[in-house]
Order: structure tokens, then C-alpha cells, then sequence
């Protein structure tokens, strides 16, 4: 347990899903604090008014709700403090760490392209830096620049990327509150983290810079750096930046592609993070093997069919009630027809044989179809081709010799292979249009448990509904 308590946070901006990337941020964040005992804090970054929306809002709460990453206390709006950030940059200004900086946009412009010209870095270098307060003009436009040191290093100790260094001659006197008041993004960041009791930043290393950047406002303000972890973005299978062709889509994407939320938290946890050669793992066991040690420094690489495969992994363990409760809930998120409330114990009764198959929630739903169909089934194409008169026929003689006997999926197994040597066909023979019969598909859970659940009457009133058929054709 640590000495000071970890606090975490995911901070994402409200301009529209909450995609991949930023589901994988918000559980290391929420893995490491549930790990250490610790917090795990939301921020939603709303400053920008122009882009920021009330829908993607919600959209980050309800994606972040279906990944199960609570978070503690409530949600902070980053918009809500501007006095506070104002407050911060006073403070500096007081303690001569920041100063007003009169250049108008035309003359910052100018500068830069002269240094270009001139073969310099373009960084602003403003004369007001070191001016006179006296020489201030009354009235006029400024904004709040930080007084970045110009000589030295400063270096960040990443607990992923190692010791890295900036030249202190490569950063410029970034703005802190622009001329109408409002913060710049790293300001604002560095104020809500401090304000938050933030020990711990985890977060992509596209932010990297920005962490030189943010500890000079830490030091000029005199404040605790927090300890810092910038991981690598995800990268699509052929290695190229995650796009949407790859599957760089908002985390409501892949409810609706019916994945269970605990294979997205563990896949998630696998892109970038490692536990020995661990692949399947629950979601208490990413909490007690989680740390910052094992971040890995290469870029992770999506891939949709390891998803699928650790979805389906995730079904066959899952219990059968929690399942049907999932099941609802996707129905329930798609608007469509909840399940009939006389097949939700045949369902239940089915989720050991239909959890064999699936791999997502819709797989599953298929896998169920057969006690949700009413007679007479219209098979789909693969099953109509396994229903041939020869077929029919035998399906017509096999329900008259199962009128009687025990009907259990046992004894049901046993009457099939009878009945198969009998017509001197192998098992498969017989159990494929039996299956194409009691589902109209070709791919079902087993055939026996299927006639057990559906019962004696109902499953003999689907072979004779395909018998009925071929003697009518007759």
C-alpha cells in the first residue's frame, strides 16, 4: 500500500465518443487505483465551449458505465473553475513566475516568421517578459504568459518512457490564461490535477511534451510533481496509427456488436500491459496483478478477432443468470422485443449448450433462436439444403419411433444413434437435419439438449411440420 494515497483520473473532452483509446486510458487509471486502494477521479475537460457538447458527455458517462469503471466522487467539470484557474495565474504573476504579455496575434506572427527566415526556432521570445511594469499599457489586451526558464534541462522520470529531457532553450513561455480569460489547456490541467490531490498521471504519449510543459507551472508554483506514465497509442494490425478502418470506434460500438464488457476490459488491459503470458484473466485478477512496472514501451496493435476469441472465452465461464441479464440489456439497448417472460427459464436452462458457440451476445441470442421461433420455421438457405425429400422422409420416420421412451438429452442421444444404425447412416446423418428441422439453421448448441428443452411435443411437431412437407411435395 502507498504511503501517500493514488489518486487517478481520466480527463477526456466532451467533442465526442469516447473511443478505443480513451476506454484503455481510463482503465489503467482505474485499474491502478483500484490496485493501490486509491481514487479514481473523472475531469471532463469542457473549456472548449465551440466544441464541447452535452451528448458527448453523456456518451463518455454511459461508455465508461457499460466498461464498469466507476469513479469516485463526482464528475468535475473543468469549465466550472475557470475563477480558480484565473486565481492560479494572479498567484503567479504575484510570485513573478508568469507576466502579462501585451503582443498582439499579428506581432507573435511576425516574430516567428522572422526566426524562420533567419534560420532560428520559431519560439515567441515576448519583450514583455522582463519589462517594466510601468511601461504596461492601461486598457489594452494581454495574456498571462508563463516564465519558462531559458537555461538548463528539465526532465521528466517516466515510469514508462524512462528519464526523458527537454532543453529549457527549446520551450517557450507558454500562455496560461489567453486575453479573454479563459485558460489554455495545460494551465487548466496542471490546476485541476493539483487542486484534485492527483499522484498519478497515466495517460497516451502523445501527451508527453505537454508533461515538460506542465512541470514548469508545477515549479513555478511550487507544487508536487506527480508521478508520471505516458503509454504508447494503439496502432491498427498493420501497424498504421488506429483509424476507423480498424476498428477505432466509440466504445457503444462494441455493445452493440454485443461484447461483454469484461472481454473488453481484459482485452483493453492487454493492449500495452502484461502479466507473464497471462491472456484470459477476470476483472479481480487485472486489479491484483496490475502496476506500472509492466507497461510496455511498444505501441499496442487492436486486433478483432482476439477480441472475439476472449469474448467467447468470457461467455462459456460466465454464470447463466448474470448471461440472461446481458442478453436483456442488449436487447433492451437495441429497442428491440424484450424476451418472452414464459422462455426465460428454457433459456436459462439452454445457456450451458448455447455458451459453447458464441462469442458475442447476438451469437448467443442466435444460439437461443430455437425457443423463441413459432412454427412453421422458414430454414434459411444452409438448413433448406440439409432438408432434401430424403431427409424429410427420414425425419418423418424418426418422430414415430420417438413418440415413446425417456426423454432426457441422454436417452435422446441414444435413440438417435439406434435410430442412425438402424437407416445405416453415421450420426451426423441424422443429427444435421434434425438440427436444420428444430431451428431453421445449420449451426445450433447440441441437438440433444435442444429436444430436451424444447420438450417431446414441441420437437416432434417440428420434424413432422419438414415430414408434412416432403409428402406434400409427394
Amino acid at each position: 500500500m502507498h504511503a501517500t494515497p493514488v489518486v487517478t483520473r481520466f480527463a477526456p473532452s466532451p467533442t465526442g465518443y469516447l473511443h478505443i483509446g480513451g476506454a484503455r486510458t481510463a482503465l489503467f487509471n482505474w485499474l491502478y487505483a483500484r490496485h493501490a486502494g486509491g481514487r479514481f477521479l473523472l475531469r471532463i475537460e469542457d473549456t472548449d465551449r465551440a466544441r464541447s457538447t452535452p451528448e458527448a458527455t453523456k456518451a463518455i458517462f454511459h461508455g465508461l458505465s457499460w466498461l464498469g469503471l466507476d469513479w469516485d466522487g463526482e464528475a468535475v467539470s473543468q469549465f466550472g473553475r475557470l475563477a480558480r484557474h484565473a486565481e492560479v495565474a494572479g498567484a503567479m504573476l504575484a510570485r513573478g513566475t508568469a507576466y502579462r504579455c501585451y503582443a498582439t496575434p499579428a506581432e507573435v506572427d511576425a516574430f516567428r516568421e522572422a526566426a524562420k527566415a533567419e534560420g532560428r526556432p520559431p519560439l515567441f521570445r515576448s519583450p514583455w517578459r522582463d519589462a517594466d511594469p510601468a511601461t504596461q499599457p492601461e486598457g489594452t489586451a494581454f495574456v498571462v504568459r508563463l516564465k519558462a526558464p531559458r537555461i538548463g534541462e528539465t526532465a521528466v522520470e517516466d515510469k514508462v518512457q524512462g528519464t526523458v529531457t527537454w532543453r529549457n532553450d527549446t520551450l517557450d513561455d507558454l500562455i496560461l490564461l489567453r486575453s479573454d480569460g479563459v485558460p489554455t489547456y495545460m494551465h487548466a490541467v496542471v490546476v485541476d490535477d493539483h487542486d484534485m490531490g492527483v499522484t498519478h498521471v497515466i495517460r497516451g504519449d502523445d501527451h508527453l511534451t505537454n508533461a515538460a510543459r506542465q512541470t514548469l507551472i508545477y515549479q513555478a508554483m511550487g507544487w508536487d510533481i506527480p508521478i508520471f506514465a505516458h503509454i504508447p497509442l494503439i496502432h491498427g494490425p498493420d501497424g498504421g496509427k488506429l483509424s476507423k478502418r480498424h476498428g477505432a470506434l466509440g466504445v457503444e460500438a462494441y455493445r452493440d456488436m454485443g461484447f461483454l464488457p469484461e472481454a473488453m476490459r481484459n482485452y483493453l488491459a492487454r493492449l500495452g500491459w502484461s502479466h507473464g503470458n497471462d491472456e484470459f484473466f477476470t476483472t479481480e485478477q487485472a486489479i491484483a496483478w496490475f502496476d506500472l512496472g509492466h507497461l510496455g514501451k511498444a505501441p499496442a496493435r487492436f486486433d478483432f478477432s482476439k477480441l472475439a476469441h476472449l469474448s467467447g472465452q468470457h461467455i462459456r465461464v460466465a454464470e447463466d443468470a448474470p448471461l440472461l441479464a446481458e442478453i436483456e440489456a442488449f436487447l433492451a439497448s437495441q429497442h428491440r422485443a424484450p424476451l418472452p417472460e414464459t422462455r426465460r427459464a428454457d433459456l436459462l436452462r439452454a445457456m450451458p449448450g448455447m455458451k459453447e458457440r458464441a462469442k458475442t451476445i447476438p451469437e448467443l441470442l442466435e444460439m437461443g433462436r430455437f425457443l423463441l421461433m413459432e412454427r412453421p420455421l422458414e430454414p434459411d438457405l444452409a438448413a433448406a439444403k440439409l432438408l432434401d425429400p430424403p431427409a424429410r422422409g427420414m425425419l418423418g420416420r424418426l418422430a414415430s419411433r420417438l413418440q415413446h421412451g425417456e426423454w432426457t438429452a441422454v436417452d435422446l442421444e441414444t435413440h438417435l444413434r439406434d435410430f442412425a444404425a438402424a437407416e445405416g447412416l453415421g450420426l451426423g446423418k441424422v443429427a444435421q437435419p434434425v438440427r436444420a428441422a428444430l431451428t431453421g439453421r445449420s449451426v445450433s448448441p447440441s441437438v440433444f439438449d435442444m429436444m430436451n428443452i424444447l420438450g417431446r411435443e414441441e420437437s416432434l411437431a417440428r420434424l413432422y411440420d419438414c415430414a408434412k412437407t416432403v409428402q406434400a411435395d409427394a
